[in-house]
C-alpha cells in the first residue's frame, strides 16, 4: 500500500490565507494549507519577531567568540570556526549537502505541511532568519510552488534533515519542484514564473530551515484528521454488521459503558446506539423467542476497541496540540537575552511514539471490523444468510475474496504496527548517537490509514449486501442511508457475480471523502 495524496491543486482565492505568527498553526489551517491548497500571511507580529531575533544573530555574528550556527561547522564538526567571508558560503554548502534525499517522492501535502510549520517556527521569532527568508517560504506556498521531497533522508533528530533540506534548497533557487499544475520545473524557473526572487542565505539562516521536526508532525495532524473520521466511520461499518448479522444493541446501553468509564468507549457505543435506533431487522429479533444469549465479540465489543482507538488518538492529538505550539530549532534565540543556546528539542521522540501508537491502533480496529466482515461469509454464523452472500452459490462466489482483500491488508497493518520509534541509528560521528525514526514511523502510518479505509470500505460493503437480503426486513434509518449512499454510487445490491475491484474502489472513496458520515449525519445528526 502507498500513501494517499489527498491535497489539491490551488485555485486562486478558494481558501482564505492563513495568518501566519499570532499562536500556533491550528489543525485544521494545516490541513487547509496542506490539501486544500490555501495561501499564507506572516502578520506583523510575526514581522516584529523575525527582526528582534534576526538582530541577536547579526551582533552575535560580529563577535569575535564564536556562536554555533552562526560562526561554526555543524554537528561533529562544530568545533570549525569559520571567517566572515565564508559563512554565506557555510549556510549554502549545509542546505545543498543535507539536500540528500533518496526513494520516491514524497506527496504534495506532506510536503506543504512541513513547509508551513517550518515557516510557524521561523515565526515565533527564535529561529535568527531575516523575514526575506520567511516571506519566501510564505510565498512558495502561497503560489502552490513545492519543492520535491524524498522518502528517506530522516531519521527524525536533528530534524526532518532532509526532507527540510530540500525546501531550503528551491529558496536558493536550486533543485527540483512541482509548479501549481504539477509540473516538474527546476527551482529558479518556478520562482521567476511566480515574480518570485531566490534568496542568499545569510548567518544561520540554513541551520534555521532544516532543524525542525515538521515532516513527522505534518504527517501526523493530517493522520489525526483521517483517524477522527475513520474512527466514526468505524463506528457506522460496525453498526450495519450487528444489524445485519442480527446481533443485539442492548450491550451498547449507556449504563453498561458507564461501568468501565472510558471517554472513547462511551462516545463508541452512544454511536451504536443512535445508529441502530428503529432498525426493523433489530426490532425483529428483540422478543422473547429470541434465543442468543452473547453476540460474538467482533459485534459485542466494538466499542471497546474502537473506543481505546478513540482515547489514543486524542493523547496523539494533546501531543500534536503541544508540538504546533513548540520553537524547534538549534541552536535557539534566547532574544530576551541577546543569546543563542545549543538544546535537544529537535528530537523527535514524542511525536513518534504516538505515531506508532496510532499504527497500532488503526490494525486493531482493521483487525475487528476484518471480523465482522468474515461472519456475513460463514453460512454456519451468518444466521440464514447465503453462502458468501453468494446469488446463487457454487456458481457465484459473492463477497468470498471481498474478505481475501482485507486480510491480506490486515496482515500488512499488523507489520506496519511494529514501532519504529524503538529503533536508533548513530550518526554524524557518534555525535548524533541517539535518534527518533520519527519520520519513518509517520510514514508508515499514512499507509496504515491506507489500509484502515479499504478494511472499512469491505466491511461497509458486505454488510450493505446483508442488510439488502435481509429484505422485508428494514434497516435503520441511519443504516439505510449508508446502503442507498452505495447505489446511488453505482454499486448494485445482491445479485449474480460481476467485477467486483472497481466496487470496492468507489467505496474506498466514498469513506475516504467523508460521504458514509455525511450520509448518517444527515439522517441522525452528527456522530460524536
Amino acid at each position: 500500500m502507498s500513501p494517499v495524496d489527498h491535497s489539491t491543486a490551488p485555485t486562486p482565492h478558494a481558501l482564505p490565507p492563513i495568518a501566519v505568527g499570532t499562536g500556533p498553526v491550528a489543525p485544521h489551517e494545516l490541513v487547509s494549507v496542506a490539501r486544500g491548497g490555501a495561501g499564507v500571511e506572516l502578520t506583523e507580529q510575526a514581522r516584529t519577531a523575525i527582526a528582534g531575533a534576526r538582530a541577536v544573530v547579526e551582533a552575535l555574528a560580529a563577535s569575535p567568540t564564536p556562536a554555533y550556527g552562526v560562526s561554526t561547522g555543524f554537528g561533529a564538526l562544530a568545533t570549525r570556526h569559520i571567517p566572515a567571508a565564508m559563512r554565506t558560503e557555510l549556510q549554502r554548502s549545509l542546505v545543498r549537502s543535507h539536500a540528500a534525499g533518496s526513494g520516491p517522492e514524497v506527496e504534495r501535502e506532506v510536503v506543504r505541511a512541513l513547509m508551513l510549520l517550518r515557516l510557524s517556527t521561523l515565526a515565533t521569532g527564535r529561529t535568527g532568519v531575516r523575514e526575506q527568508t520567511a516571506q519566501l517560504l510564505a510565498d512558495l506556498l502561497t503560489h502552490g510552488i513545492t519543492p520535491v521531497v524524498h522518502e528517506y533522508g530522516s531519521l527524525g533528530c536533528s530534524g526532518d534533515l532532509a526532507p527540510l533540506a530540500h525546501c531550503a534548497l528551491a529558496l536558493i533557487g536550486e533543485g527540483t519542484v512541482r509548479d501549481a499544475s504539477g509540473a516538474l520545473v527546476p527551482a529558479d524557473a518556478a520562482l521567476a514564473a511566480a515574480g518570485l526572487a531566490p534568496v542568499e542565505l545569510a548567518e544561520k539562516e540554513g541551520l534555521a530551515l532544516i532543524n525542525g521536526t515538521d515532516g513527522m508532525l505534518g504527517m501526523l495532524v493530517l493522520a489525526a484528521a483521517d483517524l477522527r473520521r475513520l474512527l466514526r466511520t468505524a463506528d457506522v461499518a460496525a453498526a450495519m454488521s450487528v444489524e445485519g448479522l442480527l446481533g443485539t444493541d442492548r450491550v451498547f446501553a449507556a449504563e453498561l459503558q458507564a461501568l468501565r468509564p472510558h471517554p472513547g468507549q462511551a462516545a463508541s457505543a452512544a454511536n451504536l446506539v443512535a445508529l441502530l435506533a428503529d432498525s426493523g431487522v433489530v426490532a425483529s429479533h428483540r422478543g422473547p423467542d429470541c434465543n442468543r444469549v452473547q453476540d460474538a465479540y467482533s459485534l459485542r465489543c466494538s466499542p471497546q476497541v474502537h473506543g481505546a482507538a478513540r482515547d489514543t488518538l486524542a493523547h496523539a492529538e494533546s501531543v500534536a496540540a503541544r508540538e504546533l505550539a513548540s520553537a524547534v530549532d538549534n541552536p535557539v534565540v534566547v532574544v530576551e537575552e541577546g543569546r543563542l543556546e545549543s538544546n535537544g528539542n529537535f528530537h523527535g521522540a514524542p511525536v513518534a511514539y504516538v505515531l506508532d501508537f496510532l499504527a497500532i491502533a488503526a490494525a486493531d480496529v482493521a483487525s475487528i471490523s476484518e471480523r465482522r466482515t468474515d461472519r456475513f461469509l460463514d453460512k454456519s454464523r451468518n444466521h440464514g444468510l447465503p453462502p458468501f452472500l453468494a446469488h446463487d452459490p457454487g456458481v457465484d462466489s459473492g463477497h468470498m475474496i471481498a474478505q481475501y482483500t482485507q486480510a491480506a491488508i490486515v496482515a500488512e497493518l499488523k507489520r506496519l504496527a511494529a514501532p519504529a520509534s524503538v529503533d536508533s541509528i548513530p550518526s554524524s560521528a557518534m555525535q548524533e548517537d541517539h535518534v527518533s525514526m520519527g519520520w519513518s514511523a509517520a510514514r508508515k502510518l499514512r499507509r496504515s490509514v491506507d489500509g484502515l479505509t479499504r478494511v472499512l470500505a469491505v466491511e461497509i460493503l458486505t454488510a450493505a449486501r446483508a442488510l439488502d437480503l435481509r429484505a422485508p426486513l428494514t434497516p435503520s434509518p441511519a443504516t439505510g442511508a449508508v446502503v442507498r449512499l452505495l447505489r446511488e454510487a453505482g454499486i448494485e445490491g445482491p445479485g449474480p457475480d460481476r467485477y467486483l475491484a472497481p466496487e470496492i474502489e468507489v467505496a474506498v472513496g466514498l469513506v475516504a471523502r467523508g460521504a458514509v458520515l455525511d450520509a448518517v449525519d444527515d439522517v441522525i445528526g452528527e456522530l460524536g
